[in-house]
């Protein structure tokens, strides 16, 4: 793959991942040497912060964020957001630091954005797959994704997947200061925002393996967030659709049109949600006055 044109900063979130960050750093720097790291680690006991002080002195393309509490996964994320969008980054991607997220599928996910704003990593789409997980781990994810699509109406396939890529467009038009959701209901919402604001979403596929060293964060706390959340969006989205249907006696005079973008043939993006249009008039899906971001194409 040709190097990205666009400066990429990898955000990676630790707590306790001291025997999995040197190799999976490793293997990121050979799928996409150009890419710089930002090591988000909430004071992991095990001495992780310490080993990406170390490799940081090493190397000018990692740069180590030290938190002085774990106050979960979402929260880590977003630290590492503020620190891409105060420098030149154009592209920001989201990877778990055990190796689950292969960055050997980097490359694809940074030439899928040159026709999407967000790209998902995706498990269920074809051509994903998921490696040496219990079957109830399996049945929870894929239990969660279809609840998830059915209660906010997105057609994402594996919208609680953890890797990601974004436009940096993405992550300064997107409230950030409002999301307080973490684990897997942090993807969800992040993925969700991004489709209600317009933006292109597009799934690839990914090979996602169980971590072989260290221990899973998920927990009952994690996944009761996440049914809670959703199950909140999906009631207040019903609600906002009731009140908008007309009675017969304010009904408008001339039906309105609500479509997806026609999806090319392979690889469909996913979202791009076009405003309401009267119909005869043609729809849009932003300011008349948004423009494409340099390093490629934006909302269009």
């Amino acid at each position: 793959m040709a190097e990205p044109v666009a400066p990429v900063l990898v955000v990676i979130p630790t707590y306790d991942e001291r025997d999995n960050l040197g190799p999976v750093l490793s293997r990121l720097h050979a799928a996409v040497p150009a890419a710089d790291v930002l090591v988000v680690d909430d004071a992991s006991p095990d001495g992780t912060g310490e080993l990406a002080d170390r490799m940081a002195a090493a190397d000018p393309r990692i740069r180590v964020l030290h938190r002085t509490d774990k106050t979960g996964l979402g929260a880590a994320y977003l630290a590492g957001f503020e620190v891409a969008l105060r420098g030149p980054h154009q592209i920001v991607v989201q990877m778990d630091a055990d190796s689950s997220h292969a960055p050997e599928d980097l490359p694809a996910l940074l030439e899928a954005l040159a026709d999407a704003d967000l790209v998902l990593g995706s498990r269920y789409v074809p051509g994903g797959d998921v490696q040496n997980w219990p079957a109830h781990r399996e049945w929870l994810s894929r239990g969660g994704n279809l609840y998830s699509r059915l209660a906010l109406g997105v057609p994402i396939k594996d919208i609680t997947g953890g890797y990601r890529a974004f436009r940096r467009q993405v992550l300064e038009e997107l409230d950030l200061a409002t999301v307080a959701s973490q684990g897997y209901c942090f993807q969800v919402d992040m993925a969700w925002r991004a489709v209600q604001a317009g933006f292109r979403v597009r799934e690839v596929p990914i090979t996602f393996v169980e971590r072989e060293r260290g221990t899973s964060k998920m927990s009952g706390a994690i996944v009761a967030e996440a049914l809670w959340r959703v199950t909140r969006w999906g009631i207040d989205r019903m609600l906002r659709r009731i009140a908008a249907v007309p009675s017969s006696s304010d009904a408008p005079a001339r039906p309105v049109a609500v479509r997806l973008d026609p999806a090319p043939p392979a690889d469909p993006p996913v979202g791009r949600l076009l405003r309401t249009t009267p119909a005869g008039t043609a729809p849009t899906t932003g300011n008349p006055s948004d423009s494409a971001a340099p390093d490629g194409p934006g909302r269009a």
